[in-house]
């Protein structure tokens, strides 16, 4: 049941390692998975900074090394490691002294809320930074792939700045007759458009330039020899050596062209309204999300919804409804002024692109449109007909980040007005959601519901053994979806469940369910045993053993097919009931496993206090094992445990690579997505892996 989130890796300064695990405990209790490691030395900060690191807190003083020592040592290796820096008392020289050295942060020692909300402000702010440098990589790699594919193009295709031309691939430079590009860079465009033409190529660049007019051009070329051809442009904003220009695409025009441009034409068009279809429409909101973004041209976006559609439709019949949406198609043309792109989204729906225009600006001219349409009588061969609309309204600014994120928001808007009766506006405010996503209630009620209606569903993932165990092993994963059919993160409604109250409702499901499926599925002569994961609550539960054993015996299961899982946090926090609870595993003969290992301070001081048969490792250890230093990390863990005759596993598994490695590590069992992701079935093939 337990979700693999992130794990932060904490560096701590202090001496005190009661304080350390104070600290630890602060961010573990705010529902942070933390690995930590404290500073001893300048030599064990060297070593330690070999591996990675989210943040790093430092104490007032310490006699390890100071501060502004810790903070050199970040610089010299050239580590991306927030560092916050803890104060005696509130000194605001100390403060300025810190911040000026280069900490992100520095607070009064004690004050644990702020330096809770600090932290997570700095892990948010680093994992922004990692995926703008990956986002980087990742750029330089596209426009490499994309100048490669500008060279080979057969269209001819250039890049004007300024009216200049700064690039020019090689179909462009056969096309008006030069030997090479570098004639072209720095020659105006409009030298190779013919003199009684210039004035409108002028004019027409300038209103592109102003967000105006259309994105294509008819006009006559000149080939160096003064030759000159018919030819159709198509302009694009672009970048270019990280400088905004304008590509052309020139396509010479054939005795054809008339039939391309209608082709072109019909492949972009509903054929029932005459208006743009949903994917030439999607296109043009990526064009607008990039205006939004590069230029600050802010747009609204309206989702259009056809009151009670099905009804209509039963009421008039498929022809009939598709002559209303024609209609209803001219009348939104008649009402939007020019240049709005109007769209048939879906069967029941358009959408319209206003530029220019905020929501806010755009709102009484959709006020007006429901007014008109509610009064329009719509005539169906002879028959009249009446319909309104459902409007939702989002806006594309300079933060908007992706189209579809637009259309859903204008899309929900759409639906809430739709449900309570249709006919009216509504126009998206981020408010709303931030409430939604901040209101327990909604969460707590979705769980009670699902407990209710038994609408959790268990997924299954194998744990295969390296080392020739014939048992099946899976770990059961808990999902839950929305009333729209949509996964909550596991992670959101178990943390949601265990401040409401329900963990231990939710883990009793699980083992009451995965019993019954463990049954069943032992039933067809398979040797199986299922990873239940237990809750912190559920280790107080002192319910909990004589339930599990009547649940066993009812369903006629031997103890041992069962293997609690308790996750180290939850260990160290409620030890001495983890210890009654593993004892008294023990005397049912069911079987535990302790995972998340490895991040405390102290790790193998928790395996002095339990009955532990299997130890799965953080999955912290796993990353980036291409390294030296990291395989050689989780191999002497996995050394550690096997000393103590533990069992160990390896979560994460995401490539073959790491297979090797695991093997060589001396791992008992792999679990991760490169062998199977999580199934509704326990269908894996062991018997491939013999």
């Amino acid at each position: 049941m337990a979700n693999e989130k992130k794990t932060i890796r904490l560096l701590i300064l202090e001496d005190s390692q009661n304080e350390a695990e104070r600290l630890v405990s602060l961010f573990r209790n705010a529902g942070r998975a933390t690995r930590v490691h404290r500073v001893t030395s300048s030599d064990d900060l060297a070593e330690a900074l070999q591996q990675g690191w989210d943040l790093l807190i430092a104490a007032p003083e310490s006699s390890a090394m100071a501060p502004g020592e810790a903070l050199a040592s970040i610089r010299r290796q050239a580590k991306d490691i927030p560092f916050i820096q803890l104060i005696s008392g509130n000194d605001s020289d100390a403060i300025t002294e810190a911040l000026a050295l280069g900490a992100q942060d520095a607070l009064p020692q004690g004050e644990d809320e702020r330096l809770v909300l600090v932290a997570n402000r700095e892990f948010s702010n680093l994992e922004e930074r990692r995926a703008r440098r990956a986002a980087e990589v990742a750029l330089r790699e596209a426009e490499k792939r994309c100048q490669l594919l500008l060279d080979s193009s057969v269209d001819a295709i250039t890049y004007v700045h300024d009216g200049m031309h700064i690039y020019a691939n090689r179909a462009y430079v056969d096309l008006f007759g030069y030997e090479d590009a570098e004639e072209l860079e720095g020659l105006p465009m409009i030298d190779l458009i013919a003199s009684s033409e210039q004035a409108t190529f002028k004019d027409f660049l300038k209103g592109y330039q102003n967000h105006e007019g259309d994105t294509e051009l008819r006009c006559s070329g000149v080939k160096v020899n003064g030759q000159g051809f018919n030819a159709r442009m198509s302009f694009s904003p672009a970048t270019y050596d990280g400088e905004p220009c304008i590509q052309v695409v020139i396509r010479a025009e054939s005795d054809n062209s008339e039939l391309q441009e209608k082709l072109r034409e019909v492949s972009s068009q509903d054929l029932v309204t005459g208006l743009y279809n949903r994917a030439h429409f999607i296109d043009l909101m990526d064009a607008a999300v990039e205006r939004a973004v590069t230029a600050g041209q802010p747009a609204t976006l309206a989702y259009l919804l056809l009151d009670r559609a099905q009804n209509l439709q039963l009421s008039l019949g498929i022809a009939s409804i598709d002559l209303l949406l024609a209609d209803l198609a001219n009348l939104l043309r008649g009402h939007f002024p020019a240049g709005s792109q109007l769209a048939r989204f879906s069967d029941d729906a358009f959408s319209v692109l206003i530029a220019g225009q905020t929501p806010e600006q755009s709102k009484p001219l959709f006020d007006s449109l429901i007014k008109n349409v509610e009064g329009h009588l719509f005539d169906i061969h002879g028959r009249t007909a009446q319909a309104t609309l459902s409007v939702g309204c989002a806006g594309l600014d300079e933060k908007t980040s992706k189209a579809q994120d637009v259309i859903e928001r204008a899309h929900r808007c759409a639906d809430e007005v739709a449900q309570r009766g249709g006919n009216g506006i509504k126009l998206y405010d981020p408010s709303d959601e931030l409430a939604a996503a901040a209101s327990r209630g909604d969460l707590l009620a979705i769980i009670q519901q699902a407990l209710e209606k038994n609408s959790f569903r268990l997924l299954f993932q194998p744990i295969i053994s390296l080392r020739g165990d014939s048992h099946e092993h899976y770990e059961v994963l808990l999902r839950l979806l929305n009333p729209q059919g949509e996964e909550i993160p596991a992670a959101d409604f178990l943390g949601a469940a265990k401040a409401g109250g329900l963990a231990e409702r939710i883990d009793r499901w699980v083992l009451l369910n995965s019993i019954k499926l463990l049954a069943e599925h032992r039933a067809k002569g398979h040797s199986t045993k299922l990873f239940v994961h237990l809750s912190g609550p559920s280790l107080q539960d002192a319910g909990l053993l004589p339930w599990l054993n009547v649940a066993l015996k009812a369903a006629r299961l031997p103890a041992d097919s069962l293997i609690l899982q308790i996750s180290e946090p939850d260990a160290i926090a409620y030890l001495k009931q983890a210890k009654t609870l593993s004892q008294g595993l023990a005397e049912l003969h069911c079987q535990v496993a302790l995972c998340q290992f490895g991040c405390a301070l102290t790790p193998f001081n928790t395996l002095k206090h339990m009955n532990v048969d299997f130890v799965k490792v953080d999955g912290s250890y796993v990353q980036d094992l291409s390294r030296p230093e990291n395989q050689e990390n989780l191999k002497t863990l996995i050394a550690s445990l096997h000393a103590q005759a533990k069992l160990t596993i390896v979560p994460l598994v995401e490539s073959a690579s790491a297979l090797a490695t695991l093997w060589q590590a001396g791992a008992n069992y792999i679990q991760g997505r490169y062998l199977q992701g999580p199934s509704q079935a326990m269908d894996y093939d062991f018997s491939s892996e013999e």
